[in-house]
């Protein structure tokens, strides 16, 4: 290309300034006094200066607006075009390269960057004592263009002031010259050193206590970073929340604590089979079958009280301890007697509140096994544990000693817990400081990515010891042992074996689980005798994604008992279930208890979907003669909005044995179908997060023959809804 004679000076004056900004550095390093080094005693003698030749030079973005900014990590390769040896270097953080003591001759030259095109120079010629530099500019390629952080520049400012323009570098510039001249340059040259830390990083005595600076860009209120955090605000840095160490001075830089405090209004209003209990009072009532529409509001406040050390993240924390009581004011209203307590004087309403707690435990971690957070500890006291996926077999906060852990990058988790029951609260369901002659043991192994990737399975072994006893609940009914048949004290072994899974195999969803009961019951009140127990439970849910839809489908089976007088008990019964299956609590028949009209135990109890004829399940004892269950659920789930969620399903229900009804009742035949369970319910996060949560549904079951057959025609419905707000 042609140009004038002043370009051409202007241009090799700038080659010139480059050589000797390069030399002057490499001289200032050099003149710097040497300290002893032991690398410095092993360096290999170089050749001498005059024999071979040396190439250096910069690598530059060729960019106009980035004219001065050298590219890092540039490779530079050079071969010789007679012997065809070849030499490379890489170019450090300024784009500065050199290669020393290079044999003279003719070579290619080659260079190459991530994200820039690439330079070629087919010929090259190093000459004995020659100091060649070079100034090579590279093209960004579009990946580099795409990712620059330079704003495009707004219309509205005009063209840009001449101060602003940089002029385009030429790919390719060079400048030769005598090596000679320093041959120190060669013999010495000085390794490159890091900057002064005090430059690189600045010193935060208290990371926790990081000023921030005031967000004030857009002059009004909304969601913006370093929002300055109050004691009463949980979603920005709070210390009441374990973002910043509770009491630094005292407890150190890893103590925190976190107060968590929750407040739930429950309201259910139902209609479901209820006995008239006759009286004087109302001397036209019907003889058996009266109403059956009640009214239920609950409401709990939860405090929970957690300080642990450790680092608020993924390493498991060194210890814990936790305390977390509850209270619940409670108002039931039903229209027939006998329904509140056992005696009619009692009337038809009853308010009860209690005070609860509900975990009180010390945690403690007793080995770090690995460096990816590998642990196992030990927790001691009242606490919340669950012993499967869904809450089929076990979930209670209760009194104990637990030692968990994890293995292989969590591959592994493991629990093994022992638990000494105390007695519940009746009307709230909340714990009391009176021991229950009840203790449970669970050992449970869970294996991430099992059989194949995304699929985690689960194996447990439950053992549930329950000593004779006598105990009457809260309202004066008797509930241990059960008022019906023999009522005698008894105890009660039961251990269970289980398989549980839950994950997806491709597109489809999996959930499952079997286990196996066997054990003893030393006076079974239905059966009139003891029996051995030897019981089965499966279930299964798969479901599929499509867009914000889920569409499922699930199976639920537990096995009866058909001969309730033999001494073998069939019927299938956990130790304390909440399962979250088959619509979970929008389900009449999950979430509503109904009394088995004419005796003193109920047909299935609140949160369960197992008949197990118990006379309460949480103050009763397991009782494995029993009709058993067969569920069929078709439903969906649908994400109407990220904080809107609404949740359908249809339940088939049919009795697997009815054996135990017919025994109970001194009635038959009664037939095995229960009915159809409809439910709709939907769930409302307005602030997208758990702080605030609004659960409604509406429920009906259509009776079916069997249960016609038990009681009437009508079609038992519910509503409920509950309100929780946390802090």
């Amino acid at each position: 290309m042609p140009c004038s004679f002043g370009a051409h000076r202007f241009a090799m004056f700038q080659l010139g300034c480059l050589g000797a900004l390069l030399m002057g550095t490499v001289c200032a390093r050099a003149a710097l006094p040497q300290q002893d080094d032991p690398s410095s005693q092993k360096r290999i003698p170089r050749q001498m200066a005059l024999k071979t030749a040396v190439l250096d030079g910069m690598v530059r973005d060729q960019a106009e607006l980035a004219a001065s900014r050298g590219i890092g990590g540039a490779t530079i390769t050079i071969r010789n075009l007679a012997s065809g040896e070849m030499r490379q270097a890489s170019t450090d953080a300024e784009g500065v390269f050199r290669l020393l003591n290079v044999p003279p001759g003719r070579y290619e030259l080659r260079v190459e960057a991530p994200g820039y095109e690439g330079f070629e120079k087919p010929e090259i010629v190093l000459a004995v004592n020659e100091l060649v530099t070079l100034e090579i500019a590279l093209k960004a390629g579009v990946s580099v263009l795409g990712e620059t952080s330079r704003l495009p520049r707004q219309p509205e400012l005009g063209a840009p002031l001449p101060s602003e323009q940089a002029p385009p570098l030429t790919p390719y510039r060079e400048l030769r010259r005598r090596l000679d001249t320093d041959p120190n340059y060669v013999e010495n040259p000085a390794p490159e050193t890091l900057p002064p830390a005090s430059e690189v990083f600045a010193e935060m005595p208290d990371r926790w206590n990081v000023t921030m600076p005031d967000w004030k860009r857009y002059g009004r209120k909304g969601e913006y970073p370093y929002v300055k955090g109050r004691w009463w605000d949980p979603f920005n840095r709070n210390r009441l929340k374990g973002d910043v160490p509770v009491w630094p001075s005292l407890l150190g830089q890893q103590t925190f604590l976190n107060l968590t405090a929750t407040s739930e209004t429950f309201f259910d209003a139902r209609r479901l089979p209820t006995p008239s209990d006759v009286s004087s009072a109302r001397p036209g009532s019907a003889e058996f079958f009266g109403k059956g529409e009640q009214a239920f509001l609950d409401q709990t406040f939860r405090f929970s009280f957690d300080l642990f050390h450790g680092d608020t993240s993924f390493r498991p924390v060194d210890w814990r301890v936790r305390v977390t009581p509850e209270i619940s004011v409670n108002y039931l209203a039903a229209r027939e007697l006998g329904v509140v307590s056992p005696d009619v004087r009692a009337g038809t309403t009853r308010l009860d509140s209690h005070l609860g707690l509900q975990e009180a435990f010390v945690e403690y971690k007793l080995h770090d096994l690995s460096v990816n957070y590998d642990f196992v500890s030990v927790r001691a006291g009242i606490q919340q544990f669950t012993s499967d996926f869904r809450g089929f077999l076990f979930v209670e906060d209760q009194p104990g000693v637990r030692i968990f852990g994890n293995l292989h990058a969590n591959r592994w988790e493991y629990n093994l817990a022992y638990f000494y029951l105390v007695e519940k609260n009746t009307n709230s369901g909340l714990n009391t400081l009176n021991r229950r002659r009840q203790q449970v043991v669970v050992a449970n192994l869970y294996r991430q990515d099992s059989f194949r990737p995304g699929y985690a399975a689960q194996f447990s072994v439950h053992y549930n010891k329950d000593d004779a006893s006598t105990h009457f609940d809260d309202n004066g009914f008797l509930v241990r042992p059960a008022p019906i048949g023999a009522v005698r004290p008894h105890s009660v072994r039961a251990a269970y074996l289980g398989w549980t899974g839950q994950g997806h195999i491709g597109r489809l969803n999996l959930s499952h689980a079997f286990y196996q009961a066997v054990g003893s019951d030393s006076m079974n009140p239905i059966a009139g005798r003891s029996v051995t127990i030897n019981a089965q439970m499966a279930a299964a849910e798969v479901s599929v994604d499509k867009d914000w839809k889920r569409f499922k489908a699930s199976l639920f089976y537990a096995s009866g008992d058909a001969n309730p007088r033999d001494s073998r008990a069939r019927g299938f019964d956990a130790i304390e279930d909440l399962p979250a299956f088959a619509g979970g609590i929008f389900s009449l028949w999950n979430r509503e208890g109904i009394r088995l009209t004419g005796s003193g135990v109920q047909l299935t109890s609140p949160n369960s979907l197992l008949p197990s004829l118990r006379s309460s399940k949480d103050e009763g004892q397991a009782n494995f003669v029993n009709p058993g269950i067969l569920i069929v659920n078709i439903g969906a789930d649908f994400d109407v909005t990220p904080k809107l969620k609404s949740v359908w399903n249809v339940n088939y229900l049919r009795f697997e044995r009815t054996e135990a009804l017919e025994l109970l009742l001194f009635q038959r035949p009664i037939r095995h179908s229960i009915g159809f369970d409809y439910s709709a319910g939907l769930q409302y996060r307005p602030p997208l997060t758990e702080n605030i949560t609004i659960t409604g549904g509406a429920s009906a079951l259509a009776p079916g023959a069997g249960f016609r057959d038990i009681y009437t025609g009508k079609t038992l419905f519910s509503l409920f809804g509950v309100v929780r707000f946390q802090f």
